[in-house]
């Protein structure tokens, strides 16, 4: 079971990375700050919603804070 929930999540990342083709540097800085802020809210939190939420929230701002000079892509 959980060889097979790797392999669905492997498969749905490799897909999704198609789609990230026609974003600025600064979108995917926002989008990749989401997903990781997501994932430390989550661990930090032990899995509540708000603090995956909240996490998100925080590092997608951050991301695209980050991405907003493109002097350094």
């Amino acid at each position: 079971m959980n060889r097979m929930i790797l392999c669905i999540g492997a498969c749905a990342a490799a897909l999704s990375i198609g789609a990230c083709s026609d974003m600025s540097h600064r979108d995917r800085d926002t989008v990749a700050g989401a997903a990781i802020g997501g994932i430390a809210g989550s661990a930090l939190t032990g899995g509540s919603v708000g603090g995956t939420v909240g996490g998100a929230v925080v590092g997608g701002v951050v991301g695209n804070q980050v991405g907003r000079d493109d002097r350094y892509h």
